[in-house]
C-alpha cells in the first residue's frame, strides 16, 4: 500500500483524498451502529424480556471499551492509525451483524462487547485523525459536514426501516446482517482503494496527560456523562412508556437525523463565527430545559408528542459537541492529539461504564430522577464551558489563563 503526505494527497483525485476517506467512513459507521440502535429497545424487550436493569448492564459492558481506549496508544506503536480505524470499523460491522444470533442476556453482552470495541475504537482513532488531516481554519466548517454525512447514512438506514419493516415483514436477524455486512464491506473497500496518509506532526505514543488541558478533560468526562441518559433512556421511555413499536421509533430517529444533516453544516459555520464557548453554552443551555421536560413527562403525564420533540431537540443540541473537537484543536500540541483523543475517550466513558447500571435502578424506582440528574449534568457543563476563552489557544486554555498572565508577580 502507497504511503503519502498530505501534501502529495493534494494531486489525488478528490475521492482519494484523506477528507474523502474521513467522509467515508463517517458513512459507514452509521450504517451498522444507527441500525442497532434503533432496533436495540425493541429486540430486547421483545426477544430476551429486558427490564430497565438490564437495558443499564447492557449499556454499562457497551461502554467498558470507550473506557479502554487508552489502549490505542498502545495498539499504534505497531500499527498506522489508518490501519486501525478500517480495522475497527470492520469489527464493528461484523459484531452487529450476528446481534440477533445471541437473543438472551448473557449473549447480548458479548457481541455488544465486540461491537463496542469497534466502535469506541474506531471513534478515537477517527477522531484523531480528523484533528490532524484537517485543516484548523476550515476545521467547524468541515467537521459540521463530516456530522451532516453521518446523518445522511442514518438517514438512509432509518428510512429504508421505516418503508420496509412492515411491508416486507422483514426480522431483525436480516436487518443486523445486511446493515452490519455493508459496514464490514466498506471497511474492507477503503483498506484498499486509499494510500495510507502520513500527517504533518508525528504524534506520540504514550499517555499524555498535561495540565493545561483540564479543562477539556473536565468537559469530556460530563459529556461522557450526560450522554448515556440520552442514549440509554431516553429512547428506552418511548419504548416503555409510550409503547413505540420499531418502525416508530426508527421514524423518530429518522427524524433526528434529517433535521441533523439540514442544521450540522449551519452548526460548523456558527461555531467559526461565535466560538467554541458560545456554542457550547448554547447547547448546555437546551440540554437543561430538555431534560427538566423529560421530567415533565412523568411529573404531569405529559404525551407522546412532547415526548416525541423533545427527543428531536435533544439530539439536535448534542450535534453541537463537534465544538469540544475544534476546542481542543485550538489548544492542543500537534503531537499530543493522537494519545490525547485516547485519555479523553478514556475519560469520557469513566462516568459511562457505571451510570447506566446505577441509573437501571433509578429508573425502576423514579424514572423522573434519571432526567433531574441529567439537567444538573448540564448545568454543571454550562459553568465548565464560560471557563472557555473566545479565542482559545496554547498558553490560553482557558479565561484563567489569561487571569494569571494579567496579575503581576510578587516581584514586580
Amino acid at each position: 500500500m502507497a504511503t503519502m503526505t498530505l501534501d502529495q494527497a493534494k494531486a489525488l483525485p478528490r475521492w482519494r483524498r484523506p477528507e474523502a476517506l474521513l467522509f467515508l467512513m463517517a458513512f459507514a459507521m452509521p450504517i451498522a451502529f444507527a441500525t442497532w440502535s434503533a432496533l436495540l429497545n425493541n429486540f430486547v424487550i421483545e426477544a430476551a424480556n429486558f427490564t430497565g436493569v438490564e437495558i443499564g448492564w447492557l449499556h454499562t459492558v457497551r461502554e467498558i471499551p470507550g473506557f479502554l481506549a487508552i489502549g490505542v496508544i498502545a495498539i499504534i506503536i505497531f500499527m498506522r492509525e489508518q490501519t486501525l480505524a478500517l480495522a475497527s470499523l470492520l469489527l464493528l460491522g461484523a459484531a452487529s451483524a450476528i446481534t440477533a444470533w445471541f437473543p438472551t442476556l448473557g449473549g447480548m453482552l458479548i457481541v455488544t462487547f465486540f461491537a463496542s470495541v469497534g466502535f469506541h475504537y474506531y471513534e478515537t482513532v477517527n477522531q484523531s485523525l480528523q484533528l490532524q488531516w484537517i485543516d484548523k481554519a476550515r476545521a467547524p466548517q468541515t467537521l459540521g459536514w463530516i456530522v451532516a454525512v453521518g446523518s445522511a447514512a442514518s438517514l438512509v438506514s432509518y428510512g429504508l426501516l421505516v418503508v420496509t419493516w412492515r411491508a416486507f415483514d422483514l426480522s431483525y436477524n436480516f436487518v443486523y446482517l445486511t446493515s452490519g455486512g455493508i459496514t464490514a464491506a466498506i471497511a474492507v473497500f477503503c483498506a484498499f482503494a486509499y494510500p495510507q496518509f502520513e500527517s504533518p506532526n508525528p504524534q506520540l505514543k504514550k499517555m499524555v496527560l498535561r495540565r493545561r488541558y483540564w479543562l477539556y478533560y473536565a468537559l469530556q468526562f460530563m459529556s461522557g456523562a450526560r450522554r448515556q441518559i440520552f442514549v440509554v433512556f431516553a429512547a428506552f421511555m418511548m419504548v416503555e412508556r409510550f409503547g413505540f413499536e420499531v418502525h416508530e421509533v426508527t421514524a423518530l430517529f429518522l427524524i433526528n437525523f434529517v433535521a441533523n444533516m439540514l442544521f450540522a453544516p449551519f452548526m460548523g459555520h456558527a461555531v467559526a463565527r461565535f466560538g467554541e464557548r458560545r456554542a457550547l453554552a448554547f447547547e448546555y443551555i437546551g440540554l437543561m430545559a430538555i431534560f427538566l421536560a423529560y421530567g415533565g413527562i412523568y411529573w404531569f403525564g405529559w404525551g407522546v408528542v412532547l415526548a416525541a420533540v423533545l427527543y428531536v431537540l435533544d439530539h439536535l443540541f448534542f450535534a453541537l459537541a463537534f465544538a469540544l473537537k475544534t476546542y481542543f484543536q485550538k489548544i492542543a500540541d500537534p503531537g499530543d492529539i493522537a494519545p490525547t483523543a485516547a485519555v479523553a475517550f478514556t475519560i469520557n466513558h469513566i462516568a459511562a461504564v457505571f451510570l447506566p447500571a446505577f441509573l437501571g435502578y433509578l429508573w425502576i424506582t423514579s424514572p423522573s430522577g434519571v432526567f433531574v440528574l441529567a439537567a444538573a449534568m448540564a448545568f454543571t457543563s454550562l459553568m465548565l464551558a464560560l471557563c472557555i476563552p473566545r479565542h482559545p489557544e496554547p498558553g490560553h486554555e482557558t479565561v484563567f489563563a489569561r487571569l494569571k498572565a494579567a496579575t503581576p508577580s510578587p516581584a514586580e
